[in-house]
């Protein structure tokens, strides 16, 4: 049984290279979501964002934990920028697919913004998922076959929330 979840974080090609190799991660494809264009393409997506759809195996690897490592592995107190990509297409974002993950994404939010780790205050959207628009397949797995192309992504180690203590 497989989950699912949508981010975006600016180029997706990124952020496809870091998620892809989690383990639990079943399957991941690159392209366009929270926008209002209608089969959305990289000429033509008019206020999407580039995203990412993730399959995972929750019993291997919780929502929580995918939306920690999103959090790590871009800037999300940059507005409508990731690295040198700027505009509305690059911006923070998290579709939930049910109530389960807004909670949980609103939760990691507010322990982002406390935490001071971050250089500022989280910009990421936090919307209902919508059409996911899958990108061209030169966008697909783009940094598997030019491991030199550009990404934005990274792994920043201080980015890690502090362990919650377990409940009693």
């Amino acid at each position: 049984m497989t989950e699912r979840a949508v981010l975006a974080g600016g180029c997706f090609w990124g952020m496809q290279e870091l998620i892809r190799k989690l383990p639990g991660v079943e399957k991941t494809r690159v392209g366009y979501t929270g926008g209002d264009v209608k089969n959305a393409t990289y000429r033509n997506h008019g206020t999407h964002a580039e995203g990412i759809e993730i399959s995972f195996d929750p019993s291997k690897i919780g929502y929580r934990q995918l939306v920690e490592f999103f959090f790590q592995i871009h800037d999300p107190t940059t507005l409508n920028r990731q690295g040198n990509d700027l505009g509305t297409s690059y911006r923070s974002g998290i579709y939930y697919v049910d109530e389960a993950q807004k909670k949980t994404a609103e939760e990691v939010i507010a322990e982002v913004n406390a935490s001071g780790r971050w250089p500022g205050r989280v910009t990421t959207e936090v919307k209902p998922e919508g059409d996911f628009w899958e990108a061209e397949p030169e966008h697909q797995d783009y940094l598997e076959r030019y491991p030199a192309g550009y990404t934005c992504h990274w792994v920043r180690p201080d980015w890690v929330l502090p362990r919650r203590e377990a409940a009693e």
